[in-house]
């Protein structure tokens, strides 16, 4: 129940900021492989790039995205030389990364790819150039940031393009006051046309937004994955809403915010593989961060992390201390 939320505005948000982390505009501020269940149920090693950029222009409540951000416009031809850093870094050939078994790219940049600060459009045939021989490239965005714009992008590139939108919850209220500057009904248009014209969609969903209980964390989340599947995402990622950012911080000071308890996220998880209709993860980002009993979270850990790769749900932990 949304009860006595304080009134807010970007301001307020940022006023609430510790100083950003300091970062190299030529190179990304971390990088990886990952393994991820891909459509095709098969697990598949991903190279994901965090790339350093301008920080994005849509403050929400919630992220803490820009503490790895630039203060002024990605400077032309530095996204180029990110990428190459960290593929050469990762010891992956961009022009034959399937020697390393690897097929697709996440090129996330703390903000939104198709916003032009952040990734300056005289860079995409040089990053179209780096990604060729990747089947799947997947990018970050707003969804009132989708435009023509993508369309090229697309068409410049040789693989499939996949573009990760926030949709974050279904919940009218905290929606609007999370400060997303979007409406669902902007979001469902963005989904349309992405798929549309041949783009895969996934989403990011909130577990456990500030003022709900556990019961309404998890209610809110599987409405939100509903919905999202509802307008035709084939993959949705649960975030689980952390403290950090400052704002976040304060609320939790104030009593409006805890961190959710990881029964929550294996209820949520639970929820989504059950509808059949996409790919559902937990993001287990700061996993140590998560509320839970000393005696079983980490199997509880061990579970989500075995269904997020199997997409099938395992054998319950059980618990005498908690259950």
């Amino acid at each position: 129940m949304v009860t006595n939320l304080p009134d807010i505005n970007t301001q307020q948000i940022i006023a609430q900021r510790s100083s950003k982390n300091t970062v190299n505009a030529n190179k990304p501020y971390d990088c990886m492989i990952e393994v991820e269940c891909g459509s095709d149920l098969v697990l598949h090693r991903i190279a994901t790039l965090f790339l350093t950029g301008s920080e994005c222009p849509f403050h929400c409540v919630m992220c803490d995205l820009w503490k790895n951000t630039l203060d002024y416009a990605t400077p032309i031809g530095s996204i180029p030389l990110q990428i190459l850093w960290a593929l050469e870094n990762l010891q992956i050939d961009w022009q034959n990364p399937l020697a390393k078994g690897i097929s697709s790219i996440k090129l996330y940049n703390s903000s939104n790819f198709f916003d032009k600060r952040a990734v300056p459009i005289k860079d995409w045939p040089e990053i179209a150039k780096l990604v060729s021989a990747f089947e799947t490239i997947i990018v970050e965005n707003h969804p009132g940031l989708c435009s023509e714009r993508i369309l090229k992008f697309r068409d410049l590139i040789a693989g499939r393009l996949e573009v990760a939108m926030g949709l974050e919850t279904t919940h009218p209220k905290l929606l609007k006051w999370l400060n997303k500057q979007m409406t669902l009904k902007q979001y469902q248009n963005s989904v349309d046309y992405l798929i549309t014209n041949n783009i895969q969609v996934r989403s990011f969903i909130l577990v456990k937004l500030p003022s709900l209980t556990e019961e309404e964390g998890i209610e809110w989340a599987v409405k939100s994955m509903e919905f999202a599947f509802d307008c035709g995402v084939e993959c949705c990622s649960l975030v689980p809403v952390r403290k950090g950012n400052g704002f976040m911080d304060q609320l939790e000071k104030d009593g409006f915010f805890k961190a959710p308890n990881i029964t929550s996220l294996e209820c949520v998880l639970e929820s989504g593989l059950s509808m059949g209709r996409g790919r559902v993860f937990v993001d287990l980002w700061d996993s140590q961060a998560f509320e839970g009993c000393s005696s079983c979270k980490s199997l509880r850990l061990q579970r989500i992390m075995e269904m997020n790769e199997y997409q099938s749900f395992q054998p319950e932990v059980q618990c005498h201390e908690c259950r």
